[in-house]
């Protein structure tokens, strides 16, 4: 292991905006993330795969009235956007070291109001659509976690996962769905608030179109 990635590991087992194995709150979370880590009442908004947390700090600077809460299982990632969270004293803003299979254990039933997921590892249509984030298995995690009206958001470079990704939520059944595969020239636009995670930086710079979508879940 690096010497960085040691110093990370150190600086998240401080970080009060942290939870992870082993800190308070891990085991008690759940259902109770308004009373015991936010103090509010206010929306909270989760980024899956957070990696350095750019959408989840990005998003937090500019919403003050809602929480913000990114997942990741990379510690030394989610060590960035921690420290930059606490650097610019975002008090709206938290990580949890999970897995994404594992979300239920943390959050209860319409606990939640919007997901965002952004960049994830596409994987290959044949031999990991099982870890694909938007299979049926992972959305009726999302499903279950999301208030009535609540909202899922996906970008990706990847038109083949993003295709795959738009005919899975068609066939699961949502309401309100709208998809571009090019986000930066269409009427979305507005949507991704001039915040791009670092993936999102080198496939521009390399040409790529970004996809977008998002949609809400028959209830």
């Amino acid at each position: 292991m690096s010497r960085m990635k040691n110093i990370r590991f150190k600086e998240i087992e401080i970080n009060s905006n942290v939870i992870q194995s082993g800190k308070p709150l891990f085991e008690t979370i759940k259902g109770n993330w308004e009373k015991d880590f936010f103090k509010n009442n206010n929306p909270i908004i989760l980024e899956l795969g957070c990696g350095k947390g750019e959408y989840t700090v990005g998003l937090a600077k500019i919403f003050s009235n809602k929480n913000f809460i990114g997942i990741d299982i990379k510690g030394d990632r989610i060590a960035v956007g921690s420290n930059q969270a606490i650097q610019l004293g975002l008090s709206n803003v938290g990580f949890l070291r999970t897995k994404v299979n594992d979300l239920t254990n943390f959050f209860n039933s319409e606990e939640v109001s919007e997901i965002w997921i952004t960049f994830p590892d596409p994987h290959s249509l044949h031999s990991g659509i099982r870890r694909r984030m938007t299979n049926e298995r992972f959305l009726k995690i999302y499903k279950s976690l999301l208030k009535k009206d609540g909202v899922l958001h996906l970008k990706t470079d990847n038109e083949s996962f993003f295709d795959f990704s738009v005919e899975s939520l068609i066939k699961f059944g949502v309401n309100n769905l709208m998809h571009t595969k090019d986000l930066y020239n269409s009427d979305l636009s507005v949507v991704h608030f001039g915040i791009k995670t670092r993936f999102e930086e080198k496939f521009t710079a390399k040409g790529y179109n970004i996809n977008y979508l998002s949609c809400q879940f028959v209830p």
